[in-house]
């Protein structure tokens, strides 16, 4: 009796438990191991309960343009319209937007840093990603004003926002205060705003903190041109603010200098740490997942399962 209680029927647990357990686990693993266990497991794994939070955004990092598509493509498609959270890094090209777009009903976290995408295809899509409430944007180097207005315009329920960039990503800039003041005009309920890098002026930054009564922290690390004085930190004195350290930028040599929060000359803020179907499995080795060549040829076996 008691070895009867013990023995679980693992096979037989229904497809949105399975999700819940499979989600701890590599994507590596999820798409060439799980699918071995058993048949029901496999099945699960392509189904929608293991990709409503799709995050691929360190193993996108190094892969090619088109091997990162097609992923992409694969797991959002074995979502099934649930997708809540997207993270992938380098995203391509303006289709990849536009198909995450068209299954983006469900989707509440976007974040999609280094990426190619480009203003034009933003104010296409941006009606359809409506639901979203955390975008990151961070080192997208094509998209600017007219991209940030149109998120502002349609994303009525956006309450975080990422827009950090690298001082070399923005040496052909003069200025982005047209980016800060599309923030203040068209997203009024923002409470976590990050602008680290950006070529913004204390102006800019006033317009902010004055149009987003709901903010609650603000990055504003490498913005060399904003000050603000005591009078105004009184004012704002609910707002969490990393400010830039009085540090010339031309002599830093990497990010990681850039992104060190240390110091600050606004002491008197109230500073925080940065938050800143089977048979195919059966073939598939791990040696096959190593590299993006081996990859290319592992993605096709899985795409066929679509």
């Amino acid at each position: 009796m008691e070895e009867d209680c013990e023995f679980r029927h693992w096979d037989e647990l229904i497809p949105d438990a399975l999700g819940l357990i499979f989600k701890n686990l590599s994507l590596q693993e999820i798409l060439t191991v799980i699918p071995r266990v058993c048949k029901s497991w496999g099945k699960a794994v392509r189904g929608p309960y293991c990709w409503q939070e799709i995050d691929i955004e360190q193993w996108s990092e190094l892969r090619r343009p088109e091997t990162l598509d097609r992923m992409l493509q694969m797991l959002i498609t074995w979502s099934s319209g649930s997708l809540r959270k997207l993270c992938v890094s380098g995203l391509p090209c303006d289709q990849s937007l536009s198909f995450i777009a068209d299954h983006a009903k469900s989707l509440q976290t976007l974040q999609l840093p280094r990426s190619e995408i480009g203003n034009e295809i933003v104010e296409q899509v941006a009606w359809r990603l409506s639901t979203i409430t955390f975008l990151d944007i961070s080192h997208c180097r094509n998209i600017g004003a007219p991209a940030l207005e149109a998120i502002g315009k349609h994303c009525k329920s956006l309450t975080r926002l990422r827009r950090t960039m690298h001082p070399l990503e923005l040496i052909d800039k003069l200025s982005q205060d047209d980016e800060a003041l599309v923030i203040a005009a068209t997203m009024p309920k923002l409470r976590h705003l990050e602008l680290a890098y950006l070529l913004i002026s204390t102006e800019s930054v006033l317009k902010i903190l004055s149009s987003c009564p709901e903010l609650e922290f603000l990055d504003v690390r490498g913005c060399w041109n904003v000050i603000l004085d005591e009078k105004i930190v009184k004012r704002f004195s609910g707002v969490k603010v990393i400010g830039p350290p009085p540090i010339d930028c031309c002599k830093m040599t990497g990010w990681d200098d850039c992104s060190n929060s240390g110091s600050s000359r606004y002491l008197s803020w109230d500073f925080v740490a940065g938050e800143i179907d089977d048979d195919y499995y059966e073939d598939m080795s791990d040696a096959a997942w190593e590299d993006d060549q081996s990859m290319e040829e592992v993605l096709p076996l899985l795409w066929i399962m679509l």
